[in-house]
Formats: structure tokens, sequence, C-alpha cells
């Protein structure tokens, strides 16, 4: 099965250090050094920017709008 590869404007599934740090994002921009740009949901509701690895990012479950 080939690796998912993220591009920009694509639903994703971050997953952080944590299971509670997992959330989706909208990869917004390729970085440097193997990271992305994305936007999020921040702590008080308000979107965020983030830069993580591309790593860390899966391709949404196809229910994940079921």
């Amino acid at each position: 099965m080939p690796k998912w590869i993220p591009t920009p404007g694509s639903l994703a599934l971050y997953v952080g250090r944590t299971k509670v740090r997992t959330r989706n994002v909208i990869v917004v921009a390729e970085a440097r050094a193997g990271r992305m740009v994305v936007d999020a949901i921040g702590r008080k509701g308000v979107n965020v920017r983030l830069t993580v690895s591309r790593d860390s990012l899966r391709e949404p479950q196809p229910d994940l709008f079921a």
C-alpha cells in the first residue's frame, strides 16, 4: 500500500505525541524539512496555524463525515 502524501487543501488527521492531541486539520502548504503548514481549531475555538511533521499526518477515514 503506497504511503499517503498530503497536498495543500486536503483534510488530514494530525496525530500528536498523545491521543489527546489528535485533531482534524487542513493542509495549507508544504514547509521545509518534511514539515507541513496546517490550519486547526485552537483551544479557545480560534483558528491557529501550525507547522507539523509530515509523518504526523494521516489520511482521514472514509466514515469521518458519516
